[in-house]
């Protein structure tokens, strides 16, 4: 089954005030030079790239969470880890945090609708390295990042940040809450289609980005890799998913996935 190009957002609150202490308190700038994005007149993690515009998101109580459909398929829950490969995270109070090397899903998926919650640290240990603050990602297939980072302290090149497609598209706006407050993706995936080594239909990905909508059936031009474009290469149906480890302690829970 194909993804529609819409879903519901599973979020919603009524909005307050831009709160923008902090907001923006450190920058990391991004890099001349680097490889043109395919069909979009930017380079790689071009520097001067329009940054999203601010949005300030709905409300949400620090203890609400999504509940899981009946037919999903529940990642984590703040119980176990049996659904991830061997791995090098850390499974405390019911959360995972980000440790070293990737996490690795034991399942293969294609196509799926997926929910995760996350929240980035106190950015001050990293203030003489803002690229690392709150720096993780979701990899579909293990390939297609989509970015974690704490887009609230730090403004990054417009293609690093929050909710981008890593080196590739930024968030259509930016609606990051402040670090130690949870934050939510709800994505619906379409996996790239080829035809023996030759690309049929590219990779598409909208996500909603606590309740609001930061990419709409978004191409993805390719796997993602840091100061890279890449072109696509064949691979299978189905490939896990991969949570990225960056140097920083991200937190994760409740995370599930529907397959379509």
């Amino acid at each position: 089954m194909r993804l529609p190009i819409f879903f519901v957002p599973l979020l919603a609150c009524v909005p307050t005030a831009i709160a923008e202490e902090g907001f923006h308190l450190y920058k990391f700038p991004g890099h001349h030079g680097l490889p043109s994005i395919a069909d979009t007149g930017f380079t790689v993690h071009q520097p001067d790239r329009s940054q999203p515009e601010r949005v300030e998101p709905p409300c949400l109580s620090a203890e609400a969470k999504v509940g899981a459909p009946s037919d999903a398929i529940v990642l984590f829950d703040g119980t176990s880890m049996d659904q991830f490969r061997d791995n090098q995270w850390k499974f405390r109070d019911g959360l995972l945090i980000a440790g070293k090397g990737g996490l690795n899903t034991v399942e293969a998926f294609g196509d799926i609708q997926m929910h995760v919650e996350w929240r980035t640290p106190d950015p001050e240990p990293n203030k003489s390295k803002p690229g690392s603050m709150g720096n993780s990602g979701i990899f579909l297939m293990q390939k297609y990042e989509l970015q974690v980072f704490d887009s609230y302290s730090c403004e990054i090149y417009a293609d690093g940040s929050a909710g981008a497609i890593y080196g590739q598209s930024p968030p259509l706006v930016n609606v990051c809450r402040k670090p130690g407050q949870w934050q939510s993706y709800d994505i619906a995936f379409t996996a790239p289609v080829f035809d023996g080594e030759t690309i049929v239909s590219p990779a598409r990905i909208t996500v909603f980005h606590n309740g609001v909508l930061i990419q709409n059936n978004t191409e993805i031009f390719g796997p993602t890799r840091h100061n890279k474009a890449l072109p696509y290469v064949a691979h299978p149906d189905k490939m896990p998913l991969m949570f990225q480890a960056h140097g920083s302690p991200v937190e994760y829970r409740n995370i599930w996935v529907r397959p379509l």
